[in-house]
């Protein structure tokens, strides 16, 4: 246990709360690796190394020398922290992505999806952009009654636009079932590589709806 609400605390709506006594929470920028005082990778500050913090991997010396590589321990979660010291989940580092140099959380834009009553399971990944070096898109899987045409990819994307900033809006949506792994995860790995599969290959039919298309 690294981050939690602990008693007496207050709880803030979408945070995990604040960092335990004795553990050395530090938000490290994931591309510099300098310490970061709003948002960074989690990771625990080795030179005060935490009791409840594992010895190491087993056996894997390699993944070890990752995971505890410049003197801190990296978790892989993406956060940001408040004046206040309260951190909130933005992603893992493998899914955040730039968006025309926006960096984007498909966990933020995925949270907004699902608040749409056609919307059961959205995966966001990036999609090449010749313009935007990437942008927004959405796979998703649909309710039950909710038909996969025009009319309910619109429905989806103006219910998007009209509640995420817009340098978060999704630009693209499909329908389509989610890879998965044996415990129920997403793999959007699959998912982003689909994707750039595609692009490189320039595939003219992609099953995909395009915001401004729908709009034009």
């Amino acid at each position: 246990m690294q981050v939690a609400n602990t008693p007496r605390q207050d709880v803030r709506p979408g945070s995990m709360g604040r960092p335990l006594p004795g553990v050395p929470v530090v938000l490290v920028d994931p591309v510099t690796g300098t310490p970061s005082d709003e948002e960074g990778e989690l990771c625990l500050d080795l030179a005060a190394r935490p009791v409840n913090l594992m010895v190491g991997y087993t056996d894997d010396p390699a993944r070890h020398a990752e995971a505890m590589a410049g003197g801190y321990c990296h978790t892989g979660d993406v956060a940001t922290r408040d004046a206040d010291g309260y951190i909130t989940y933005v992603g893992r580092t493998d899914d955040v992505f730039k968006a025309s140099d926006y960096k984007i959380s498909p966990f933020e834009l995925e949270s907004v999806l699902l608040e749409h009553p056609a919307v059961v399971e959205a995966a966001i990944v990036p999609a090449p952009d010749p313009i935007r070096l990437a942008v927004p898109k959405a796979f998703v899987v649909l309710a039950a009654g909710w038909e996969p045409t025009a009319a309910t990819a619109e429905a989806i994307l103006t219910y998007a636009r009209e509640h995420l900033a817009r340098f978060q809006r999704v630009r693209r949506i499909e329908f389509a079932d989610l890879p998965k792994t044996i415990s129920g995860k997403i793999r959007r790995v699959e998912l982003r590589t689909l994707e750039q599969q595609r692009f490189a290959a320039s595939t003219p039919d992609v099953p995909e709806y395009r915001d401004d298309a729908l709009r034009s």
